[in-house]
């Protein structure tokens, strides 16, 4: 992991796109059957609409939040990681909720924006370790903004091939 592999936004572009991904993901869900909710495609990833909703929320409750807390209150912490693949068959994510894990989804994203938006420009300089690497906080920010974009990219595939004929 190489904190540069993550394109930097300035931090009020990085909480704008941080916040659009709640209404994003429950747009998704939105009429949905359970057999619709729980279908993967190969266009969608290895993860279905259900799955999805489920490993963001995990990764923000367990992965982003501790992330940023740890750095704005330990000097360079090693953070962990978060092995989404073993976690989704660990907590058989098929079997979840998906409204429901994409409401929690929602209350732990607005956690993480309020973090962000009480940060001092010095604050995004602090550092830790990550996978072996040293990255600032600024880095961990970017990282999050681009795994939903990530997922984004994925759900718009995932949907799209189950709204074709």
């Amino acid at each position: 992991m190489n904190a540069a592999d993550f394109p930097r936004l300035p931090l009020a572009q990085a909480i704008e796109q941080l916040a659009l991904m709640p209404a994003f993901l429950e747009g998704a869900l939105a009429g949905r059957s359970q057999a619709a909710l729980r279908q993967r495609t190969e266009a969608g990833g290895e993860f279905s609409l259900v799955e999805h909703a489920c490993h963001l929320r995990d990764l923000e409750r367990e992965g982003y939040l501790p992330r940023v807390r740890r750095v704005l209150a330990e000097e360079r912490p090693e953070l962990a990681g978060f092995p989404g693949g073993a976690i989704a068959i660990e907590r058989d994510y098929p079997s979840q909720d998906a409204f429901a894990a994409s409401a929690a989804f929602a209350r732990a994203r607005s956690e993480l924006l309020a973090l962000l938006a009480a940060l001092e420009p010095a604050q995004l300089c602090r550092k830790a370790v990550f996978g072996g690497s040293e990255l600032t906080l600024a880095d961990v920010v970017a990282m999050a903004v681009d795994h939903d974009r990530g997922h984004r990219g994925e759900i718009e595939a995932l949907v799209a091939s189950l709204d074709a004929p």
